[in-house]
């Protein structure tokens, strides 16, 4: 039985896993959606939601911390806490929205999107 076993080990080592991970929170801050299989997303948005917590905190302590777990990526650090965090100050949790998108053509995989719930909005252009 998987009794309080939380992690989701997406068939990689450790070391893979939290690059991969990283890399996902770094791309998500950056284009506020991204498109990925759903296992991914749901290991995703933990850790997503501690980064724009630590965003929220607004102190250096709290930055260095952004800094070390997004792998030094200044940019997406700064646009962590100056845009992505200020939206969500009202909110008490609960910073990402997943939404599935069915079946990957190639190999089956359930695919999804991982949005931030107070981003940027896209707009779409509407057939008359």
């Amino acid at each position: 039985m998987r009794h309080q076993v939380k992690t989701i080990k997406l068939g990689r080592s450790q070391a893979h896993r939290d690059a991969l991970l990283a890399n996902q929170v770094v791309s998500l801050i950056e284009h506020s959606r991204i498109t990925t299989t759903l296992a991914k997303a749901k290991a995703v948005r933990p850790l997503a939601e501690k980064m724009v917590t630590l965003g929220k905190k607004k102190t250096l302590h709290a930055r260095r911390n952004a800094l070390a777990t997004l792998r030094h990526n200044e940019i997406a650090v700064k646009r962590l806490f100056d845009e992505v965090a200020p939206r969500a100050a009202t909110r008490q949790g609960g910073y990402t929205r997943i939404v599935k998108l069915g079946m990957r053509k190639s190999d089956a995989a359930p695919m999804a999107f991982i949005e931030w719930v107070d981003g940027p909005v896209a707009e779409v252009a509407e057939v008359k």
